[in-house]
């Protein structure tokens, strides 16, 4: 049977010896938790079990909070604390390298990330700018309304352009889909600046990610380890979060069913997983509750690690049945209600007092309940976590440009593309209008009249020989706002009602 090693289950009872912990890759799909105060080990507890899926040729995602994970792309060096923990926990130390991709939302520190407008959706995107409930009834109806009319939302300038749309057609609009105010339109069009301010707008375009480019197996056969660079990123939580949603929901959307296969067909880290939760709406969190439980028979297994099982969700916790619990501190109310907890999931060991050994627990040590059998979690029982294989520690800048260079997917991603979309479209439609109207006033404006008219009002059209307008004025711009639309047609409108007055008058005085 295919597993995941992770180290060596110390025996409690007296000359009981010891036995290897590992993780079933038959039940990895059942998700997990990996959880721990700051510093007892989880990064490495996370490379560990990373090294091992990659190996049994399962796709890691992961994402890289402090660069520390990034040296998993280089071989590791028998240092004397890794030989001495491997001869410890009754293993050879043979160091290993393992094929990685880097990706960055930002595009700095790896291939760019992007998802169009459209594949985020309304939901999200309300979460991700903070929005309240009416305002994100009204981009709801900018979601239908691009929908119903093909306007792709591919990238921010598209939901910027149609938010405007919106605003500028509210009466006609609000009988089919609700009202619509210029001030919550105004409120929301402030929202996607702060977005663009904090580099948002990188995230949202083409070429969007393709799942198939996170399930890659390399020619060895090891699973290829996708490292999303987010030290960065964790300057704008909510973005990381919903980021990181947003990929599971692709995940459960394209992935066809598959049961429960031998081993994942990916498995996927959500690391400092409280971003997520923390002030998220009811709807959103009974969207990862059914992800998460509805993604296991896609073959995807979710790992979220964080430091305190009270981060999570009792409805998510509950679909999480591998757990590795590093050591807490219980300094404060809050963190002895956070032991008491953590030990109130584990299946009860009568020779641990899982409580009292949370506390004890050293570096590179932790208890451990894995599903066997027939999905039955074990006893838990206090575990020596095994070396890493890979280089502990991060890549230098140099390493990590090299790796990237020989990237199967650097020709795919690294070139942004805009097409056609809802911005386009709609400033063809305005154009497209305003034709119409400019060649009819520019036939009933009448002669040299209508010229030194066009002159006083500066609506003249382009003179095709010299590019300038008929009042010598700069040749006017290819596109125009609504309200340059408006202006222009008020002036010409006057303009021609003012000729005809003229005219009469003078048609009159040669009657008489």
């Amino acid at each position: 049977m295919g597993r995941c090693e992770l180290g060596k289950r110390e025996a409690a009872a007296a000359g009981t010896g010891t036995r290897d912990a590992y993780l079933s890759l038959r039940l990895a799909n059942r998700h997990g938790l990996v959880t721990g105060a700051t510093g007892t080990g989880k990064t490495v507890t996370l490379q560990v079990l990373a090294e091992g899926f990659s190996r049994a040729g399962v796709p890691v995602f992961a994402a890289d909070i402090k660069g520390d994970l990034s040296g998993i792309a280089a071989q590791g060096e028998p240092k004397d604390f890794l030989v001495a923990r491997a001869k410890e926990v009754g293993i050879t130390y043979a160091p290993d390298s393992f094929p990685v991709i880097f990706w960055d939302l930002f595009g700095e520190q790896g291939h760019p990330v992007r998802a169009t407008v459209t594949e985020l959706g309304p939901l999200l995107l309300a979460r991700l700018m903070g929005l309240n409930d009416t305002q994100e009834g009204v981009l709801n109806i900018v979601f239908r309304l691009a929908d119903e009319q093909k306007l792709p939302l591919l990238d921010l300038k598209d939901l910027r352009a149609l938010l405007t749309f919106v605003a500028e057609n509210a009466a006609t609009l609000t009988t089919k889909y609700g009202n619509v105010s210029s001030q919550t339109v105004g409120a929301i069009q402030r929202q996607l600046l702060v977005l663009e301010n904090q580099g948002a707008d990188k995230f949202f375009g083409e070429p969007a990610l393709q799942i198939a480019d996170l399930m890659r197996v390399d020619r060895s056969g090891y699973g290829t380890i996708s490292i999303l660079a987010a030290d960065k990123l964790m300057g704008s939580p909510r973005l990381y979060g919903c980021f990181l949603l947003w990929l599971l929901s692709e995940l459960f959307e394209e992935l066809p069913e598959v049961g429960d296969p031998d081993k994942p067909r990916l498995v996927f880290f959500f690391d400092e997983a409280h971003l997520l939760f923390d002030e998220a709406p009811k709807a959103l969190l009974d969207k990862v509750e059914q992800v998460v439980r509805l993604v296991r028979s896609k073959g995807v297994g979710v790992y979220f690690v964080t430091q305190n099982p009270l981060d999570v969700p009792e409805s998510v916790l509950a679909q999480l049945g591998n757990r590795v619990q590093h050591a807490l501190r219980a300094f404060t109310p809050r963190d002895q209600k956070a032991v008491r907890a953590a030990a109130e999931t584990f299946r009860p060991n009568p020779d641990l007092d899982t409580a009292q050994v949370i506390m004890e627990l050293g570096k590179g040590e932790a208890l451990v309940s894995m599903l066997e059998g027939a999905g039955v979690p074990t006893m838990v029982e206090r575990t020596l976590i095994r070396p890493p294989s890979a280089r502990v520690g991060p890549l230098s800048p140099a390493e990590r440009a090299a790796v990237m260079a020989q990237s199967p997917v650097a020709h795919l991603y690294d070139t942004p593309v805009d097409r056609e979309s809802a911005f386009e479209m709609l400033q063809k439609r305005i154009e497209e209008k305003a034709a119409p109207q400019e060649a009819s006033t520019s036939s009933g404006g009448g002669g040299f009249l209508g010229d030194v008219l066009d002159g006083v009002f500066g609506t003249g059209g382009a003179d095709p020989a010299t590019g300038k307008g008929r009042a010598g004025g700069p040749r006017p711009a290819s596109r125009m706002s609504t309200t340059e639309v408006v202006v222009r047609q008020v002036a010409r409108t006057a303009a021609t009602e003012f000729t005809k007055v003229i005219l009469r008058g003078i048609l009159g005085s040669v009657r008489r």
